[in-house]
């Protein structure tokens, strides 16, 4: 376990300050097959105590090159005036998401990825939240009622309870209330085997292999995606039949969606489409509620701010959609969760022919990686790195950084679509839930980061429903 005073950070204690853990290791370089088999349990046992604070950094794995861009300048080289370059994912996030989002927006690129983005962008904008807003709602309130019928101090795994919520959310906003009802079970389940059973490491791409090269699966991965093809299809068909029944959704957008020349998107392109924009808006906010509870649980006086921060707006009814601007320290606790704990630690790319970053010689295949899982920790960047300070995101400042050093959601041309969508969930759900009660990690819990495809705090969060007051 490692704490700030490991990066020589000052650690004196402020008001609202809580150091997480994080895993690291010391900086001994070790063979390359240590190193995968560091990367296979864990994407974030790789990096060493001084790759936090390093502006760029150079490695070769096998017959691949890695450059780690760490430094608003570098990042914002790599992924926004060069985005050109590096546009297209790397063959690791390719191969490990393809049987599962197809040519989906997530790892598309060219002219296929254009045209999506074009389609599916207006479908979750910003302008179109307040229409999904209801249903975030009704179904955050659900879960706060299933949550009073288990009693005060009920043991509850969070991390799972975050991970239906959201999973409930986004299945009523892409299917509708009673198709997402229905699924929503079903589909969690499935992403979730898809992931534990995915590898983390791509031998065939590390020796520079070509694509063409089939990838083996195992029968459970197989099984997860034979699972959500199923559902997904039956979920179109049960929306076309009932002609959506004139209410919000995202397949009713998508089904109705042209592109710019006239033509609707395929049936396969639908039904990757609703797979990423179900994978980012479920997993990745379950995970950020889920560190913002434990974050909260281990920092009393962020929750004393929060709990009043949330008395005086909403005092005796939930938050509605204009609460939400209202809210500004706990939109701070979100932002500073996605800080500390970003749901997506690593953005790759493949670089499509020879460049330079920062003057240094980036080769033709070469991956070049933003990751903010350094990046929102670099001492050199931000002021007690490794303190949960919900602080320095009030105001305009955004922590005092570039938007370039803090890049929760990715950067540049291919920033989330969702970005306004998820980030209103994630208020909008802690708002709510906090407003009745105040969960307690158990005693002796340890809880350490583990990254696979996503950020997560462990298998589960075991916790405590104290209620307010209580």
């Amino acid at each position: 376990m490692t704490q700030a005073s490991d990066v020589g950070e000052d650690t004196s204690e402020a008001v609202g300050s809580y150091v997480p853990p994080y895993p690291s290791r010391p900086d001994i370089q070790p063979s390359v097959l240590e190193l995968i088999s560091l990367a296979r349990r864990s994407l974030l046992s790789v990096w060493t105590l001084p790759s936090f604070s390093k502006p760029w950094t150079k490695i070769t794995i096998l017959r691949r090159m890695l450059f780690i861009c760490n430094s608003p300048a570098t990042v914002q080289e790599a992924f926004v005036r060069k985005h050109a370059i590096y546009e297209r994912k790397s063959p690791q996030m390719r191969h490990a998401l393809e049987p599962l989002i197809g040519d989906g927006l997530f790892v598309s690129d060219g002219e296929t990825w254009r045209r999506r983005r074009q389609i599916v962008a207006p479908i979750i904008h910003a302008s179109r939240v307040p229409a999904f807003f209801p249903v975030m709602a009704e179904t955050i309130a659900e879960r706060r009622s299933a949550w009073a019928a288990r009693g005060a101090e009920a043991p509850t795994d969070v991390l799972q309870e975050m991970a239906h919520l959201t999973a409930e959310i986004i299945c009523r906003t892409i299917f509708g209330r009673q198709l997402g009802r229905d699924y929503a079970a079903e589909v969690v389940e499935s992403f979730t085997d898809y992931q534990r059973h995915i590898d983390q490491i791509d031998i065939l791409s590390l020796l520079r292999l070509p694509d063409w090269i089939p990838r083996l699966r195992g029968r459970a991965i197989k099984r997860a995606v034979k699972r959500i093809d199923t559902v997904l299809e039956e979920i179109i068909s049960s929306y076309e039949s009932r002609a959506g029944g004139g209410e919000t959704s995202v397949i009713g957008g998508l089904l109705d969606a042209r592109d710019e020349d006239g033509r609707p998107l395929s049936r396969q392109a639908i039904r990757n489409e609703a797979a990423v924009i179900f994978m980012a808006g479920h997993e990745t906010t379950a995970n950020t509620l889920a560190w913002a509870w434990f974050l909260l649980s281990q920092a009393p006086s962020v929750r004393d701010r929060l709990h009043a921060e949330l008395d005086a707006v909403c005092p005796d009814r939930d938050p509605v959609f204009e609460d939400i601007a209202r809210l500004p320290y706990t939109r701070a606790v979100i932002e500073e969760t996605l800080r500390l704990y970003p749901p997506v630690p690593i953005l790759a790319r493949e670089a499509n022919r020879d460049d330079k970053i920062a003057g240094v010689a980036v080769p033709k295949g070469s991956i070049v990686m933003v990751v903010p899982w350094l990046l929102h920790r670099n001492p050199t960047l931000w002021e007690r790195a490794d303190h949960f300070e919900p602080e320095r995101f009030l105001g305009g400042a955004r922590g005092g950084q570039s938007k370039f050093g803090y890049v929760p959601f990715a950067i540049g041309p291919r920033i989330c679509a969702g970005l306004s969508f998820g980030l209103t969930e994630s208020v909008l759900s802690l708002a709510m839930l906090a407003r009745a009660f105040d969960p307690q990690l158990e005693p002796g819990t340890d809880i350490q980061p583990v990254s696979r495809l996503t950020l997560r705090p462990g298998e589960q969060l075991p916790m405590r429903l104290r209620p307010r007051g209580g």
